[in-house]
Formats: C-alpha cells, structure tokens, sequence
C-alpha cells in the first residue's frame, strides 16, 4: 500500500481511483462499513482505492484547544486500513488554509486534479468544505460536473445507533475497554516508547514497561487490566495498570505493562503498543507493600483467566 503525507506526494502518474474521506479515528467498525463499501467499488471498476484522512484532528484547527482525545496513531491508522484493502493512504495536512476551501475548491483540487476520482465513497452525514457547506447532495452535485459519481453509505448501527469514535472514546475514559473493543473489533490500543520509571516493580518481582504515551492519547481510565503488549513483532499478554501509583504517594499517571512470565525484558528506548482487553478492577491504595503483592499475584491470575492462558 502506498502512503502518502500531503498532495504532493500523490505520484504525477497517479490514474483513476476511488476515493473515501474522513478523519477515521480508531477505524472503527462504522468506519470499516465506509472503507469496505469503498474498496468494494473499486475491485469493481478494477482501479485503486484511496482513503483520506487527517492530521491533526480538523476540531484542532477550526476550534483550538479541543483536540480530542485521540483512539489510533497515524501509522497504526494506516495498517488497519490496508487490512481493509485499501490501495494509499493519504494524510492531508489540516491546516486553516484546507479549512478555508469552499465544497468546490476541495472537489477541484484534491479529488479531480490530484486523485482523478471516479466515484467517491462517503458516510451518509459526511460534511466537507469552508464551514461543513458541503453534504453528499453537494458531493454529488458536483460529481456530475466532475465526471465522478458520489454515495453516501448509512452508518453503522449497533445495538440501535450508530456506531461514532466519540462513543468509543467515552467507553474508554470510563474504562469500558471490553465495549469498545466491540465497537471497534478490536481491542483499543495505545502507543509509546519504553522510558524508565521509578524501577519498583522490578524491585517487587513484576518488572513493568513504563511507556511515555504520545500526545492526546486516549488513556483509559484508572485501573488495572488485562491485556497484551506488543514489541519486535511480538504479542505478550500483560496485566496493565493506569495510574498514579497511589501505595507509593505518586502523582504521575502513567501507563505500566507487566509481561507475564517475564522478567528478562529489555524495553528501554523502544516504541511499544498495549492493547486492552477488560479492565480488572479500580485503582486502590494499600495499606502496606504486603497487600499490594498479594493483590497483584490475584491480578496475575485473573489476566490469565481473562485471556485463557
């Protein structure tokens, strides 16, 4: 698959295609709905299918401050939709220029002179365009002219509504990780690089990668999980803790993954992913480190039986 940051790194060659837009944040099964019907059309009329999305996040732009949080990195983003099918992905540079362009002016310039649309696949409420001007009808509308056909897919609907990346992203800050991994079908991952901590797990028999999140990343909420962590191609199931270490007086969340079985990691420097499966119970201060380990080695426990290993 090809990626591409911004149009100028569309090749000069780049022929007809099909063409999906949207932030598609976490790639949630409503957005698989979209990108399945789009490359769907595409293995139909025999030419690539090319996903657009964003970065940052357009609220970003248009209202500063409210960048939300954020439920996929650009490069995981990237995978989950060449898993799909996808042909290139192509991440437009949000910027207030972008923001500023009329339904048209975006029509124009990113879907027929750089993409040479054929058919443009979108969700029903799909907006676009100087202050969401543009809806499906305009997509449409201006298709006819341009010569691409445009349709508006129905949302996904599970267990009676559709399915948004603001309902995964509630489920998450409230530790549902179990029902947002259903509506993403997937566990709900976050990223980050291996840094050094306070080196207390490991003094406690459970070594811990600590990792350094990136930036408005969607961080469950306090409490410890079951899950697995991922490093070097590698898939090891973790009990997770998310928290300030409250035994311990801390007052820095953090992220930490303990690998069962595993105490001979070496971590340090790497980029990691965690992944969570269902959240385990409430973070809690204990009254001595006694109590902490007892409870720890039932948290042990239950993440193989969660995981059934």
């Amino acid at each position: 698959m090809q990626r591409w940051r911004g149009l100028d790194d569309v090749p000069g060659t780049w022929g007809p295609s099909v063409v999906t837009i949207g932030v598609f944040d976490g790639v949630h099964r409503g957005h698989q709905h979209i990108v399945t019907k789009a490359v769907g059309k595409a293995r139909e009329l025999g030419i690539p299918a090319v996903v657009i999305t964003f970065d940052p996040h357009p609220s970003e732009v248009v209202r500063p401050g409210s960048h939300p949080p954020i439920l996929s990195t650009q490069h995981y983003r990237a995978d989950l939709l060449e898993a799909l099918g996808a042909d290139a992905v192509c991440v437009l540079p949000f910027t207030l220029e972008l923001s500023r362009l009329t339904p048209e002016e975006f029509v124009s310039h990113v879907l027929v002179e750089t993409l040479h649309a054929r058919a443009v696949v979108v969700g029903e409420n799909f907006r676009f365009g100087h202050r969401a001007a543009g809806d499906v009808a305009t997509l449409a509308e201006l298709g006819q002219r341009h010569g691409f056909t445009a349709e508006g897919v129905e949302l996904y609907v599970h267990d009676g509504h559709s399915v948004s990346s603001t309902e995964v992203r509630d489920h998450v800050a409230r530790g549902d990780v179990a029902t947002a991994a259903v509506l993403l079908g997937r566990p709900h991952r976050v990223e980050g690089v291996v840094v050094r901590g306070d080196m207390r797990g490991r003094d406690l028999g459970y070594p811990t990668a600590n990792l350094e999140c990136l930036p408005y990343t969607a961080i469950p909420a306090d409490g410890v999980y079951a899950g697995w962590l991922h490093a070097g191609g590698e898939r090891m199931p973790a009990a997770i803790s998310v928290g300030t270490n409250p035994t311990f007086e801390g007052d820095e969340r953090r992220v930490e993954a303990y690998v069962l079985d595993r105490t001979d990691l070496d971590l340090y420097g790497r980029h990691v992913a965690v992944d969570f499966a269902t959240r385990l119970r409430d973070m809690i201060r204990f009254g001595s480190v006694e109590e902490l380990l007892e409870r720890m080695a039932e948290d042990v426990k239950r993440t193989r039986e969660v995981l059934g290993i």
